[in-house]
């Protein structure tokens, strides 16, 4: 995959949406739908994203409704997804299995 502020193209995007199959594009960002117990479990959530993104240096827009939180991943500055949205979706995934979301 590329690196920098290159926008991923059409068949990195599908093998990344492979590769991640809970993540989805939306509007031109890669999203992610977490839904929990109640509005404190999401907040706790909410939280640990921010420490993870703090250590990335790369932060995504977070919308929070009661028990949902949508996380979303581009790179305003190149005008889209790439490879470090990529990776922070990758981060996120891996240091946020044990959040263990309920189905959306």
């Amino acid at each position: 995959m590329p690196t920098g502020k290159h926008t991923l193209s059409e068949r990195e995007l599908h093998d990344l949406l492979a590769e991640l199959p809970e993540w989805a594009i939306e509007d031109g960002k890669l999203i992610r739908y977490w839904n929990f117990k109640d509005f404190v479990e999401a907040m706790v959530f909410v939280n640990r994203v921010a420490a993870l993104a703090e250590e990335a240096a790369h932060h995504p827009d977070i919308d929070i409704r009661y028990n949902r939180v949508k996380l979303a991943l581009v790179s305003h500055d190149a005008g889209g997804i790439t490879a470090r949205d990529a990776k922070m979706g990758r981060r996120l995934s891996a240091g946020l299995a044990s959040a263990a979301p309920t189905a959306a």
